[in-house]
């Protein structure tokens, strides 16, 4: 019985070790994202570019 409450010590500081990393990691910004908003405008551009031709050829037909 005394190794589950080993083991449950040591999985809660593994816990807060990660969860500690984890902040360090959000702080120095890590996980931002500094390219998809550069050219999240070149990607709508294309939905709606191929959207238009898809009417316009609908339209002939």
């Amino acid at each position: 019985m005394s190794v589950i409450y080993v083991l449950l010590a040591i999985s809660i500081l593994v816990a807060i070790v990660f969860f500690i990393v984890f902040v360090i990691a959000v702080k120095n910004g890590q996980y931002d994202d500094s390219y998809t908003p550069s050219v999240r405008i070149l990607f709508e551009d294309e939905i709606i570019k191929n959207k238009s031709e898809n009417s316009i050829l609908t339209k002939k037909d």
